[in-house]
């Protein structure tokens, strides 16, 4: 179980599922289960009292120290086989031609809604299709569908993001054309989607301006590994206490390399500006 936010994907069962068709039957697929970290880099803390050992079931007595390094290598372990696939999804996305994007975000971001506008202005530009995340319903797989693009939904159960093994099934269901533009709508969660790579040329981490200016610095890793932060809703800033240029700064001070946009996609306004950034993109994926 994470500590940050109750993923459990012990014995999780994913599902992948067009809009109108049945279920994905469980077990379908030959990829690895979903497996569940934090961090390329270190795990999050487990508190327990620090007077006592623990057992684990086979009467082996370990100290909590025994235990961290424990889970320290377990997670290396699953990220290594996550970055591996990553790595096997980029070489397919670039050697179609495709230009892959997640888009990260916490609930109620609007990146649904920016995802609806984005595909409206490359309408006959570019083909696009979608991969939807979320842990439980097709609800925004059937919003995107109704947009007349191809679009797929993994549900992740418990999972709190989506994982490369994921996107390998998913990608082999939509089957994307070549020289087209992928969509992915990750699971909304501030946390862990960043960590996990999933072939992508780039990562879009979306804030709005109901949830605060504070996102970049309680959400670091996230704004740190993206390419691109959208600031998301803003025709609702004469009516919020939200100060755009502290947001703006405080991402740049975590990532200097951020591309910012402003934009409501409710509105519209902004958008084309980020439309124009995506046309921009070539499929040549750097070497990861």
């Amino acid at each position: 179980m994470c500590d940050t936010c109750g993923c459990n994907s012990k014995g999780n069962e994913v599902t992948i599922t067009r809009p109108g068709h049945a279920r994905e039957p469980k077990g379908h697929s030959t990829e690895p289960e979903h497996s569940h970290v934090h961090d390329h880099h270190h795990s999050h803390p487990h508190h327990h009292p620090h007077d006592h050992a623990h057992t684990d079931g086979e009467d082996h007595v370990h100290t909590d120290g025994e235990d961290h390094a424990h889970r320290i290598l377990v997670q290396e372990d699953i990220l290594a086989e996550n970055n591996l696939i990553a790595s096997r999804n980029r070489g397919y996305f670039e050697a179609k031609g495709i230009v892959t994007l997640n888009l990260m975000s916490s609930p109620g971001s609007g990146k649904t809604t920016l995802l609806e506008q984005t595909i409206r202005k490359l309408e006959n530009k570019k083909a696009v299709t979608v991969i939807e995340g979320d842990q439980q319903t097709l609800t925004d797989a059937e919003r995107i569908e109704q947009t007349g693009v191809p679009v797929i939904q993994v549900n992740t159960g418990n999972g709190c993001h989506l994982d490369a093994s994921m996107v390998r099934r998913a990608v082999r269901e939509l089957a994307p054309p070549e020289q087209s533009i992928l969509f992915i709508e990750n699971v909304g969660n501030l946390v862990c989607p960043s960590l996990f790579e999933l072939g992508e040329i780039g990562r879009v981490v979306i804030m709005s301006t109901t949830e605060g200016e504070d996102k970049p610095l309680k959400y670091p890793t996230m704004f740190r590994n993206s390419d691109v932060c959208i600031i998301n809703k803003t025709d609702l800033l004469p009516h919020l206490n939200f100060n755009i240029e502290k947001a703006k700064s405080d991402a740049l001070n975590v990532n200097p390399g951020l591309t910012i946009f402003e934009m409501s996609a409710i509105t519209g306004e902004g958008v084309d500006s980020w439309v124009e950034w995506i046309l921009s993109l070539k499929p040549e994926y750097p070497d990861q």
